[in-house]
C-alpha cells in the first residue's frame, strides 16, 4: 500500500514483489479473502421454532434446575414428530438461553494459601479397584491427608468404616511422617461416625476429636455440610491419588496380595514417588510447622470385656476367641481399626486380627484354633454343629477335608479325625504344609490317614538336637552330706 501512494499499480506491484494481477485484484477490493466469504446460513428449516419460545422457555423459566435431557424427552413426548435428531439443536439453545435468561451461579472463589497453616483429611472408598489378599476381596478405605500449600500426601489403609480411631491412626502417622504439624486441620472424616450416635456420645466424639488436635497445637475445623468444595483440596487429590494405584495395579498387572502389609506397602511406595515430585515446596513448608511433641496420643478405645465359658468374648458383634485359661476374667481392649491388644490389668496378653460384622448386622467370629483344640480333643462330636465350625478351620484345606470325611465317615469318625488334624497341626507346628500335603490327598481321592501323617510331620531324629547330661558322682553328694554334718556339730 505505501508504493501504491506514489506509483502506478504495476510499479508497486513490483516493488512489492507480487504479480500485477494481484496488486489489480486488491486494488478492486482491499479486503482479505477470509472477510469476503458470506455469513453461513440457515439450510433447512428450524425444527424447534414452534416449540420453543412457546413450551421449552417456560420450562426454564419455572424449572431452572430441569436439565436438558428432561426437557428433550418432554418436548419430544409431546411432538413425536421432532425426532431424536433435535436432541443436540435443543441443547445448544438451552446453553444460548441460560446464558442470558438464567439465574445468577454460585462462584468458586480461589484462594492463596500460606505454608504450614492448612491440613486436610477424609477418607475414600476404595472398592471399585477390587483389591484382594491371598483371593478374598478386601473390603476397605484409604485415610488421605494432605497439605493445601504443597501438596505434602499421606494414605493409610483402614479396614473399617469412618471412625474416630481409623483418623486418629492415619492423621498420626501422617503428622509424623512428615515431622511436623500445620496450625490448622479440617476434616469431614467424622460425618459418617457420628451418625446414629445419642448426644451425649456425639459430644463425646467431637471433644476426643478436639483433644485430638490439641495435643499437636492444631486448631480444629469441620467442612459445613453438604459443602464438599470447602475440602476440594483433598476430594480432588482422591481421584489424583486413585488413579495412580490403578495404573500401578494395572503396571503390576495383578490387584491380589500377599498379606495386608504387602498391600500398605504398595500404596506407601505411590504415595511416596507422589511426594518426591513436590519435594522442594514439601521441604520449605516444613519450615513452617509446628514440632511434633515427645509422644504421640491414644489412637484407639479402649472397653473392658468379660471372657465367658464359650473360650472367647464378644465385642461390637464379633466374637473373639482367646485362651481357655482366660474364662471368667475381665480383660481391657484396646480396640484399634485393625487389631484388638488385650491386657488383664496392666499386663499385655495378646494381639488379635480386628473382625466386622456382616453388613446384614448377623454376628461375626474372630477365632484361633490353637485356642480350643485341647477342648475339642475331649469333646471332638462338638466340631459337628460349632456355630464357628468354618473360621475354625486355618485354611481352605482342612475344611474341604472335613466336608469330604462327612461324606464317606460316620459323622463321629469324621470329627474325630479332623481334631486329630487339627492338633497335629498345632503341636507339630506344620499348618501351612499339613494343608499342602491334605490337599494333594484330596486330589487323589483319597481320605487322609492321621497315623501316616502324624508319622510324616513326626521330629527328624537326625535333626533332634544331641543334650548330653553330665552326671556327677555319687561321692559328690557324700561329700556335702559331710560337710554339712560338721557344720551341724560346730
Amino acid at each position: 500500500m505505501k508504493f501504491r501512494q506514489t506509483e502506478p499499480v504495476a510499479v508497486a506491484a513490483a516493488k512489492a514483489s507480487i504479480s500485477a494481477a494481484t496488486a489489480y485484484r486488491i486494488e478492486r477490493d482491499p479486503r482479505l479473502p477470509s472477510a469476503k466469504k458470506e455469513p453461513r446460513e440457515r439450510r433447512r428449516p428450524d425444527p424447534l421454532s414452534a416449540v420453543f419460545e412457546q413450551e421449552v422457555a417456560p420450562m426454564l423459566a419455572a424449572a431452572p434446575g430441569l436439565r436438558p435431557i428432561a426437557i428433550f424427552e418432554e418436548i419430544v413426548r409431546r411432538h413425536p414428530e421432532l425426532g431424536a435428531g433435535v436432541r443436540r439443536t435443543l441443547e445448544r439453545r438451552i446453553r444460548a438461553w441460560r446464558a442470558l435468561h438464567g439465574a445468577e451461579r454460585e462462584v468458586i472463589f480461589r484462594q492463596t494459601h500460606e505454608p504450614g497453616r492448612m491440613g486436610l483429611s477424609d477418607f475414600t472408598d476404595m472398592g471399585a479397584l477390587a483389591i484382594t489378599i491371598g483371593g478374598a476381596p478386601l473390603d476397605h478405605r484409604l485415610y488421605h491427608f494432605r497439605l493445601v500449600y504443597s501438596g505434602f500426601e499421606h494414605a493409610h489403609v483402614v479396614l473399617g468404616g469412618e471412625s474416630f480411631v481409623a483418623l486418629a491412626e492415619g492423621l498420626q502417622n501422617a503428622l509424623w511422617a512428615l515431622g511436623g504439624a500445620p496450625l490448622e486441620h479440617r476434616s469431614d472424616s467424622l460425618s459418617a461416625a457420628f451418625r446414629n450416635l445419642d448426644r451425649e456420645a456425639h459430644d463425646d466424639l467431637t471433644r476426643r476429636y478436639d483433644d485430638l488436635c490439641a495435643h499437636y497445637g492444631m486448631t480444629p475445623s469441620r467442612n459445613n455440610k453438604g459443602v464438599a468444595h470447602e475440602n476440594g483440596s483433598i476430594e480432588s487429590s482422591h481421584g489424583h491419588l486413585k488413579s495412580a494405584i490403578k495404573d500401578a495395579l494395572l503396571m503390576r498387572a495383578s490387584a491380589d496380595f500377599l498379606d495386608l502389609p504387602a498391600y500398605r506397602q504398595f500404596v506407601d511406595e505411590i504415595v511416596s514417588r507422589r511426594n518426591a515430585r513436590n519435594h522442594q515446596r514439601i521441604d520449605a513448608e516444613r519450615a513452617h510447622l509446628k514440632t511434633l511433641p515427645n509422644r504421640r496420643t491414644s489412637d484407639y478405645e479402649e472397653v473392658g470385656v468379660r471372657v465367658t465359658s464359650s473360650g472367647g468374648f464378644t465385642l461390637r458383634k464379633v466374637f473373639y476367641s482367646v485362651p481357655s485359661r482366660l474364662i471368667g476374667h475381665r480383660l481391657r481392649v484396646r480396640l484399634y481399626d485393625d487389631r484388638l491388644d488385650l491386657f488383664i490389668g496392666g499386663t499385655p496378653l495378646m494381639t488379635l486380627r480386628r473382625g466386622r460384622a456382616h453388613p446384614s448386622g448377623k454376628h461375626a467370629q474372630v477365632v484361633n484354633y490353637r485356642h480350643v483344640i485341647h477342648a475339642l480333643r475331649k469333646k471332638p462330636m462338638a466340631l459337628l454343629n460349632l456355630v464357628y465350625r468354618d473360621q475354625l478351620f486355618p485354611r481352605e484345606a482342612f475344611r474341604r477335608t472335613f466336608e469330604t470325611l462327612r461324606e464317606h465317615l460316620p459323622d463321629r469318625q469324621a470329627c474325630r479325625i479332623m481334631v486329630d488334624l487339627l492338633a497335629l497341626a498345632h503341636e507339630r507346628g506344620c499348618e501351612a504344609e499339613l494343608a499342602e500335603a491334605l490337599a494333594a490327598i484330596l486330589r487323589a481321592n483319597e481320605l487322609p490317614d492321621v497315623a501316616a501323617l502324624r508319622e510324616r510331620f513326626a521330629p527328624d531324629p537326625e535333626q533332634a538336637p544331641t543334650v548330653i547330661v553330665a552326671l556327677p558322682p555319687l561321692r559328690s553328694y557324700e561329700t556335702l552330706l559331710e560337710d554339712s554334718l560338721v557344720g551341724d556339730a560346730a
